[in-house]
């Protein structure tokens, strides 16, 4: 029995769904414990995508079980929509999906002023409620979704929070009020996803834990963006770094085995913020197009830019990361020259420059089968970040992936 902890090291979009998937074994429990569906996994096995949002990525596993602790805020819609989506898919979820009581729903008022609010602030969020949710969950406001269960006993309690949002909405954001009559009677349709798996999710976390189940916690979006510890203001509204899965969860720091950090062999940012190694040449052009770099959630293009091995570095300490996974070393088999920062002269990145290998790495099953300076870049972020590199992906399919 081990248990693992998958991390983004970046601004997200490192390509934690499909290491997760490939780590999911039969006999795995696979938590989520932070986020809402403003993140975005896409998994391909037998050459089909599934892009998932709230529910954990081992769920493509037919015999693993999920779970959603009570760190993540849910959209009741946007959850019905991707248990429909995952059915039509001929994955069923029954008796596999488990979602803590405890988390915050996210009300179309959460919506409205988050994208209201975007607009004056120009944070660059997805428009998904998640802030203004968290907002509440913070300001003791929430409803929470076992309240799904008995809406009839929360109705003044919802109605207030509404007449707030509506206030903050008309007076502070010059936008249009909603009507919490039709919210609530929306929210009832939403009732039996409440009693299909509402539960205590920290007592299931102790029980798989103590029946010897593999456990793998997965995080959503990236260490740099981390409302602590990330690049704020342009940061989302949770802990998404290592803290986060013992309040999300529940489960103590001692009862996590491994933290395995994943980045990207170079650096990608959605929205605003800032980038340091961002490019904006034909090299930004081509890594975006091979790499295909859109967000899976919303559409927007990346930014792309060199590895920033020295902002690795901090994130790396601040999430204990004991093993590496470098993902997308693929999108950079054409380029002549690699860059990456190990350094700043002020704000300006210092590189390093690699030879490329300018030859195909797609159908690499082991490490020797690398190119020698693919090989190369990867031992020396490995001896840079001292933290050995156990995992590279080569491509988005499961098989193509490197244990080491």
């Amino acid at each position: 029995m081990t248990t693992t902890l998958v991390i983004g090291l970046q601004w997200g979009d490192e390509g934690k769904g499909k290491i997760v998937d490939a780590l999911t074994k039969d006999s795995s429990v696979v938590c989520r414990f932070q986020g809402g569906h403003n993140a975005g996994h896409t998994i391909k096995v037998d050459g089909e995508s599934h892009v998932l949002h709230l529910v954990p990525s081992g769920i493509i596993n037919p015999k693993s079980k999920c779970l959603i602790g009570n760190g993540v805020v849910i959209s009741p819609q946007a959850l019905e929509e991707e248990i429909q989506m995952l059915n039509n898919a001929g994955i069923s979820v029954e008796n596999r999906l488990f979602i803590s009581a405890k988390c915050p729903l996210i009300l179309p008022t959460h919506v409205a002023i988050d994208q209201a609010r975007d607009k004056q602030e120009n944070i660059g969020t997805t428009g998904r409620g998640i802030g203004p949710a968290y907002e509440d969950k913070v300001g003791r406001r929430s409803i929470k979704f076992s309240d799904l269960l008995d809406l009839m006993s929360i109705k003044e309690k919802l109605f207030n929070i509404l007449d707030f949002h509506n206030k903050v909405l008309t007076k502070l954001l010059n936008a249009e009020e909603l009507d919490p009559q039709i919210i609530f009677t929306d929210l009832k349709k939403f009732q039996y996803l409440a009693k299909s798996y509402s539960c205590n999710t920290n007592e299931l976390v102790e029980d798989f834990y103590k029946n010897g189940d593999d456990i793998i916690f997965e995080g959503a979006q990236g260490s740099m963006l981390d409302i602590d510890h990330g690049t704020y203001p342009f940061v989302t509204s949770s802990n998404t770094t290592a803290g986060g899965v013992s309040s999300g969860l529940g489960i103590g720091p001692k009862f996590i085995d491994n933290i395995l950090g994943i980045s990207k062999a170079y650096t990608t940012r959605v929205g605003e913020g800032p980038f340091p190694t961002e490019l904006f040449d034909s090299t930004a052009e081509e890594i975006s197009r091979i790499g295909n770099e859109f967000g899976a959630t919303t559409g927007r293009p990346r930014r792309c830019g060199w590895l920033d091995l020295k902002a690795l570095r901090e994130v790396i300490f601040i999430n204990s990361v004991t093993t590496l996974c470098i993902t997308k070393l693929d999108v950079l088999d054409n380029l002549e020259t690699i860059n990456a920062c190990i350094d700043y002269d002020q704000s300006t990145p210092v590189y390093k420059s690699f030879t490329g290998w300018q030859s195909s790495t797609v159908n690499c099953n082991k490490f020797s089968d690398l190119p020698k300076c693919a090989q190369e870049y990867i031992l020396y972020i490995e001896d840079f970040l001292g933290v050995p590199v156990n995992i590279i992906s080569v491509g988005p399919s499961r098989n193509q992936t490197i244990y080491r």
